[in-house]
């Protein structure tokens, strides 16, 4: 099993479990160059928010897009969104990344921004 069938292995058992919770999930996605979250509806599987680095809103005033401050742009900006429409709690599914680095920026963010997970 190499690398990334694992971080898939892992994924599909975290949403499973969240998928038996019956909250919307703030699930994200970690690349080289860009981060993407997105808060997905679980019974339609429709997106309610969507916020990345890709944005033109997050990209500016940042320095670059692979560290921690655009990832905290970008969980504060998911947070914003999420509670726009109505959200005040989510699961968050990290799908099988290691929780440390970006990926717990995002996270720290959005708990501050007012996000329950």
């Amino acid at each position: 099993m190499n690398k990334q069938q694992a971080r898939l292995r892992r994924s599909a058992q975290t949403r499973h479990r969240i998928r038996l919770q019956g909250v919307p999930r703030l699930s994200i996605n970690r690349t080289g160059q860009h981060i993407y979250a997105q808060v997905i509806d679980p019974s339609s599987g429709k997106v309610l928010a969507v916020a990345s680095t890709v944005q033109a809103s997050v990209r500016d005033g940042l320095t670059g897009l692979k560290n921690m401050d655009a990832a905290k742009r970008v969980g504060t900006l998911i947070a914003e969104k999420a509670r726009e429409a109505g959200l005040e709690q989510v699961a968050f599914d990290r799908s099988g990344f290691k929780y440390h680095g970006r990926v717990k920026a995002l996270a720290d963010a959005a708990r501050e921004a007012g996000l329950k997970f």
